[in-house]
């Protein structure tokens, strides 16, 4: 079976997110004067974290806007009723902080750049294509995809196999012929292998382990593992870097 495109996750797959997100909330956070009402900057982070995800959750299921989802999340966490306007400021405040803590991990080029000749390349989020491009243009990358596409433009996101059939279709390839790379090993690995692509998570210690087994993606710890992997025929036989 041969790989003939990879599709890449960002959020902590190419970019480190987590990182980037915590360093730049606990500037954020000091500048306002907010970390007085916590035990700790962690504990304050920490409730920043849980919002996140769980207005993540009702973007990802359809229930509010991309937008809508960042204003609830500082009303939720301010306990404030903010006017739209009056949660935009604060959050683009916040994004000054973040985007002065982006980085890509260390082997993100190196893989990109053993793959540039034998491999397509494209960007599936579950993000807003203007968020993504702006961040892949800032941290060099823009130029390595030949598309990006989004949740928020698509009108479905990860795990639902439409996302990445939208990506497979914009390559011009069958889902047997694409991998998929991302570091939810439900959200992006299962997703991605229940539609019919190659799966590969990333495990870059992020969050929690979850149970997944070897049929359903394949786990490596390093992007320096990806290239033999989409280069050999992992499906039917090969050995696995899945531990």
């Amino acid at each position: 079976m041969t790989i003939r495109a990879v599709v890449w996750d960002v959020d902590d797959t190419l970019f480190d997110y987590t990182s980037a997100d915590r360093e730049g909330m606990r500037a954020h956070l000091a500048v306002e004067g907010l970390l007085a009402g916590y035990g700790s900057p962690e504990e304050a982070l920490g409730r920043w974290r849980e919002i996140t995800d769980r207005q993540w959750a009702r973007f990802s299921a359809g229930e509010v806007s991309f937008e809508g989802q960042r204003r609830d999340r500082v009303r939720v966490f301010l306990g404030a009723e903010l006017t739209d306007d009056e949660c935009d400021a604060w959050f683009q405040r916040y994004i000054g902080h973040y985007e002065a803590a982006w980085t890509l991990f260390p082997d993100v080029l190196p893989a990109l750049d053993a793959l540039s000749a034998s491999h397509r390349h494209a960007v599936l989020s579950n993000s807003s294509i203007t968020v993504q491009e702006h961040k892949l243009r800032t941290l060099g990358l823009l130029d390595r995809f030949e598309v990006v596409l989004c949740a928020a433009e698509l009108g479905v996101s990860k795990p639902e196999a439409g996302a990445f059939l939208a990506a497979c279709e914009a390559l011009g390839l069958p889902p047997h012929e694409v991998a998929y790379v991302g570091d939810h090993p439900e959200i992006d690995g299962r997703g991605a292998s229940e539609a019919g692509l190659l799966s590969v998570w990333i495990d870059r210690g992020t969050g929690a382990a979850r149970a997944v087994g070897e049929d359903v993606c394949r786990r490596i710890a390093t992007l320096a593992e990806l290239p033999a992997l989409v280069r050999s025929d992992t499906r039917f036989g090969a050995p696995s870097t899945f531990r």
